[in-house]
């Protein structure tokens, strides 16, 4: 099946269903017909403006349709579709732009300022277009009309080159935001057990089959709200997932996550997928439900990938609705590695099963077996992606070849319980893992050492029982200098995302390096808690 592609597969379904549901917002509803025009458009648009097979174009966009219709068209002109994080601010923008070569940028007039800032002076031209998400604002500089574009209409997107592929950003040890570089003729079959085996049906071996279970009036009918930013590899991937198999997309349209009117449209539009990432969505969503006393409605199932999602929290939701629960192990360079998958509360706790194509490997990059009190790296084999965008040594370092096999390896150990389940330890590293975001230390240290009145930081991941961990900092001021921690917020704001942030922040006299340099972080972070409990203790 890897001559399926997602843009003629969803171009196939508009054919022979045009009226079907395609998306569903509070304020819009498409079927797949008006979907496939809309993305017809602005692939005409793409291609009169040059961008084609093997060019890149960035999204700066929450969930919105426009989202959706650009990312069809970039995957029907051959351009690889890239998700930037709408809470970037300009500089951080501007360096994804240049690190993808982007061409073109689609972002909302609400984030006016940022676009036009961050693609000024960057050579060649990244060409603007601006949707209305403020009712008739200004638009932005420079910027072509999104509504403009999609008027002057255009014909079925085209089919889909091969060779195209898919950049999807995720995070690095280094700090710097790397793409991790999908085949889109590939890319369907690594996810065909996401796809099809979640709902029960046999993968399709070619596209006409794959369309004809499509528009089956026996396929399920899958209607997935996803609920973090389609940014996220779980959301963008199930959302493509859903699309593929005719199944309809429910947006919030909100930059902001908003669990009172998620729930409205999950029983107005009967929902039954829902993509979370782990507590930091799910806990606030289920006291929402408990609060509104109606339950699920016809959610069935329950999707979440890469950030604790506890145990307690997957009871409430098992206790609001018959709903199979889907705790991914993966990353957005492969697998799935495992998943942890619980129908009812009794299930509970859940097991993180190991996938047939994942392995673990000792130190020496060996595979070892996984027998009770087994540790190994976790590592998957099998379709994998070509690397990272522009960065052959760290492709070769995350993507070895062993003897017969290619792995991916993001660098999380794991443990073995011998009964084809692991507990995942963690990676060796200090990525801060805070609702879902993964936060690099070195961004954050650097930015905190341009402070005039810092002399030296580290930064690290507290515990936090919503979201996992919270970004910390241990500073210590230059010598006769008091750092105003307000304005030091205030300083970073203008520097950094909102979650990249340090939601606390101790001051010390000094970080006690070693002679070569090194912080001991062990050391920092109990210090750092210490504190933390007696900053609590004081508050009650």
């Amino acid at each position: 099946m890897s001559g399926i592609h997602y843009s003629d597969l969803w171009a196939r379904i508009a054919q022979a269903d045009p009226d079907r549901t395609a998306i569903v917002t509070p304020t819009r509803r498409l079927s797949y017909a008006r979907f496939a025009a809309e993305a017809g458009a602005l692939a005409r648009y793409l291609r009169e403006n040059g961008v084609g097979l093997g060019d890149a174009a960035a999204l700066l966009l929450y969930n919105r349709v426009e989202y959706l219709t650009f990312f069809w068209a970039c995957l029907a002109v051959g351009a690889s579709p890239v998700a930037i994080n709408y809470r970037y601010r300009t500089g951080e923008v501007r360096a994804l732009l240049e690190d993808c070569d982007a061409k073109v940028l689609i972002a909302p007039t609400s984030l006016a300022s940022v676009a036009a800032e961050a693609v000024t002076g960057i050579e060649p031209a990244v060409r603007l277009i601006a949707v209305d998400d403020e009712d008739g604002a200004a638009s932005i500089p420079g910027a072509d009309d999104y509504d403009a574009i999609v008027a002057a209409g255009g014909e079925m997107p085209p089919a889909a080159p091969r060779g195209a592929d898919l950049r999807l950003y995720t995070g690095g040890t280094t700090g710097a935001p790397k793409a991790v570089v999908w085949e889109m003729d590939t890319l369907l079959q690594a996810r065909r057990q996401s796809t099809w085996g979640v709902i029960g049906i046999d993968p399709p071996d070619d596209l006409d089959e794959a369309a004809r279970i499509a528009t089956a009036p026996g396929t399920p009918r899958v209607v997935t709200l996803p609920l973090p930013p389609m940014l996220h590899g779980t959301a963008q991937s199930t959302t493509m997932g859903t699309l593929a198999l005719g199944g309809t997309i429910v947006l919030l349209e909100h930059a902001h996550l908003d669990v009172a009117d998620a729930l409205a449209l999950v029983h107005e539009h009967g929902v039954t997928r829902l993509v979370v990432a782990g507590d930091a969505v799910a806990l606030p969503f289920v006291e929402a439900v408990e609060a509104d006393g109606r339950g699920l409605g016809v959610v069935d199932s329950i999707m979440s990938s890469g950030m604790r999602f506890s145990d307690e929290v997957k009871r409430r939701l098992h206790e609001q609705g018959d709903v199979m629960i889907v705790d991914l192990l993966a990353s957005s360079e492969g697998g799935p590695f495992a998943f942890g998958i619980t129908r009812t509360a009794e299930d509970l706790p859940a097991k993180l099963m190991l996938t047939p194509g994942t392995v673990l490997l000792d130190e020496d990059l060996v595979e070892i077996p996984p027998v009770a009190g087994a540790r190994g790296i976790l590592a998957f084999r099998g379709v994998l992606p070509r690397g990272y965008y522009g960065d052959p040594e760290k492709t070769a370092r995350t993507f070895p070849t062993i003897g017969e096999h290619r792995y991916v390896m993001p660098g999380d150990w794991a443990l073995a319980r011998g009964d084809g389940s692991v507990e995942l330890l963690g990676r060796l590293s200090a990525v801060v893992n805070t609702g879902g975001e993964k936060v690099f230390p070195a961004e954050v240290e650097e930015q905190l050492l341009s402070h005039p009145d810092i002399d030296d930081a580290v930064v690290f991941g507290l515990p936090h029982p919503r979201f996992g961990e919270v970004v910390s900092a241990m500073i210590v001021p230059v010598a006769g200098a008091d750092v105003d921690l307000d304005a030091l917020a205030a300083y970073l704001d203008e520097r950094l995302a909102g979650y990249k942030k340090p939601r606390q922040v101790f001051v010390r006299s000094t970080l006690a390096r070693s002679q070569t340099g090194k912080v001991e972080l062990a050391r920092v972070k109990a210090d750092a808690a210490a504190e933390q409990a007696e900053r609590m203790q004081g508050a009650r």
